[in-house]
């Protein structure tokens, strides 16, 4: 199995366009060693020829045009993108639908009841795609049964709801349902290899403790590093964790959780926000996860299980 990130940022990607923090200024004017990064999604493939897009970031057109094994051919249309999967329904990670309009047949869609409503009612999409290229959505399974998207082959993919705010523009925003958000363990039985991905992750239950353990790679939310650090910082009223978001730093925290798995696993972050230090590969916060053998993902990372 071979999995790319495509993009490791968060919503609105690093450096951010109205943003002067430390973080985006210094990536700017070169003060901060840093990386830019576009928004979170990554695409997944059981042979590095059919790839299945997780989540459709802003920046996808971006992402694909400096990713050659997504590059189409040998017809004059046509992707080896054969489905796209979505965790969630948040705009960073559903816009480059918009963008993936001109596909030359119906997209193959594999998302939840309430992330298809968001999609089709709070921010329609869907609904515009059908003037495009059209939209065959796939109902993803939260009871533990097993899905198997178009072009993964014999990949094994299972996925499980996790604790997590809808999209301020949900129809259910403030009646949180089971599955506004998922998390997603794909197996390659051929190489034994496992991957769990949750962009956003607010708690880590026992089911998803359970997932995390038997993973041979964890790649998971790294938004902020700390619970405050948006209203610290001017630029929010709401902690990390009101927005769907476990901080790495503090008790409890995304750090200690990882440092309890074995270092022979991978432990890697995504999603990461532009105001949070570990961007900043000199800062003291970087330096306390590479002691603790836990990665940060960039764009064009490549993982293979």
């Amino acid at each position: 199995m071979k999995i790319h990130v495509l993009g490791a940022g968060a919503g609105g990607g690093f450096p951010q366009w109205n943003c002067a923090c430390r973080n985006c200024q210094g990536v700017r004017d070169g003060s901060v060693t840093a990386r830019p990064r576009t928004q979170s999604s990554i695409a997944v493939s059981p042979d590095g020829k059919d790839w299945v897009l997780l989540n459709a970031s802003p920046d996808i057109l971006q992402q694909l045009r400096t990713f050659p094994a997504a590059w189409p051919g040998p017809a004059p249309r046509g992707s080896p993108i054969k489905s796209i999967v979505l965790v969630d329904g948040q705009i960073d990670h559903t816009t480059g639908l918009y963008m993936l309009r001109e596909h030359n047949q119906r997209w193959p869609i594999w998302a939840t009841a309430p992330v298809h409503e968001d999609l089709t009612r709070g921010n329609p999409i869907i609904k515009l795609l059908e003037h495009y290229c059209g939209v065959d959505w796939r109902a993803l399974p939260l009871s533990g049964e097993r899905f198997a998207p178009e072009g993964s082959a014999h990949l094994e993919w299972y996925a499980m709801a996790l604790r997590s705010a809808a999209p301020p523009y949900s129809p259910h925003r403030d009646a949180p349902a089971p599955g506004d958000n998922v998390g997603l363990t794909v197996v390659d039985p051929q190489s034994g290899g496992r991957l769990f991905y949750a962009p956003g992750l607010a708690e880590i239950s026992s089911p998803v403790w359970a997932q995390m353990e038997a993973a041979d790679c964890v790649l998971v939310d790294g938004t902020f590093w700390t619970d405050d650090e948006m209203i610290r910082l001017g630029f929010s009223r709401k902690h990390g964790s009101e927005i769907g978001h476990l901080p790495q730093s503090g008790i409890g925290g995304m750090v200690e959780q990882l440092s309890r798995l074995p270092r022979s696993k991978r432990r890697i972050l995504i999603h990461i926000n532009n105001t949070n230090p570990i961007l900043d590969e000199k800062s003291s916060e970087r330096a306390l996860l590479d002691a603790a053998g836990i990665e940060v993902s960039y764009d064009g990372m490549e993982i293979f299980l």
